[in-house]
């Protein structure tokens, strides 16, 4: 057997021992019984006299190898070494990679963020405030009577054990306390929940988002509503949609309006989503009632303003044609990677 050739072999052998297996057929090719060292030292009496005493001291450091290599694999194999190297061998490089799905945020999310961007380009702030209210901030400071329907407990959250505190009906609570904090100028926009025990169904749930936005300044018109919430639908529903204002009752502005946008849908021709009538209401608005700025010590001689208010859900139904408010919350994620 000629041992340089051995040596050779040995050397190709140990990039290959990847396991416990390939490491234990190692140690028996070279040092069983019948082995490779066995058949060596074996072939030494053959071997003239001269040569016998190099060839000896050659298998001996052949030997050494061999039970450093299998001491050092041994060592890999107790610390999982070549189990992570036998996985990164079997692995194959030219399958297609693993799909990693990016989060995205929720429709409605991205709805308010749209809403608030709108306003913040022309100068509004955002703030937001508690979803737990005093009665004063959700009813009275708003102008809205002792006996109005909304203050029922069938329209209304109340906290059980406290009279006074409730869950927000409406974001407007938060222009109260905004105007009892601040002096004008004042041009905000409040994002957040609100809560209303209003039975479930395709256009109504108990908790729901809105977008309250209100100015106050001196000289302040109902041209400047108008003209800002005229602003705000071509930027978010593009530059052809048509806007038109109603007159309404609101207790917390006079005078009041609801306001139109042609419908999306049939560009004011009139089908099924408008009700065939080309328009579809999107929020409510007006100059803010005198009371209100009574509440909340301002000067009515001074200053005026408008505020108006909108369903978050509602806009995002008409931008995105979707009829079921329920789908924004049953977290069908193929409903939601849509957008």
């Amino acid at each position: 057997m000629d041992i340089e050739a051995v040596k050779n072999s040995l050397n190709e052998e140990v990039s290959g021992l990847l396991s416990q297996e390939s490491l234990e057929a190692f140690r028996v090719k070279y040092l069983g019984r019948k082995g490779v060292l066995a058949q060596l030292t074996s072939s030494i009496p053959s071997l003239p006299a001269e040569k016998r005493k190099e060839f000896g001291r050659e298998v001996n450091e052949l030997k050494a190898r061999v039970l450093a290599i299998i001491e050092e694999k041994q060592r890999a194999v107790s610390a999982g070494g070549l189990v992570q190297q036998e996985k990164l061998i079997e692995a194959d490089v030219d399958l297609p990679g693993e799909m990693r799905y990016l989060g995205k945020l929720h429709p409605v999310t991205q709805v308010i963020d749209e809403i608030c961007n709108i306003f913040e380009k022309m100068g509004f702030s955002v703030l937001e405030g508690p979803e737990v209210e005093t009665e004063f901030n959700n009813f009275t400071g708003l102008n809205i009577p002792l006996d109005h329907p909304s203050r029922d407990a069938f329209d209304t959250f109340y906290i059980k054990n406290h009279d006074k505190l409730l869950l927000r009906s409406h974001t407007s609570p938060v222009q109260v306390r905004a105007m009892k904090k601040h002096k004008p100028p004042l041009a905000i926009v409040v994002p957040g929940k609100v809560y209303r025990p209003d039975a479930v169904d395709a256009s109504h749930l108990f908790m729901f988002h809105q977008v309250e936005g209100f100015l106050v300044d001196k000289c302040v018109s109902f041209s400047d509503l108008k003209g800002a919430l005229e602003v705000f639908v071509k930027s978010l529903f593009g530059k052809n949609i048509k806007m038109r204002l109603r007159p309404h009752f609101f207790p917390f502005t006079e005078p009041s309006a609801e306001v139109d946008i042609s419908c999306i849908i049939c560009q004011g021709k009139g089908c099924s989503v408008c009700g065939r009538k080309g328009w579809l209401e999107i929020l409510g608005s007006g100059m803010i009632h005198p009371n209100v700025f009574k509440h909340v010590g301002y000067d009515l001689n001074k200053f005026s303003g408008f505020a108006f208010g909108m369903g978050v859900e509602r806009i995002a139904m008409l931008k995105y044609g979707i009829d079921d408010i329920r789908l924004f919350f049953e977290n069908d994620i193929r409903f939601l990677k849509q957008f």
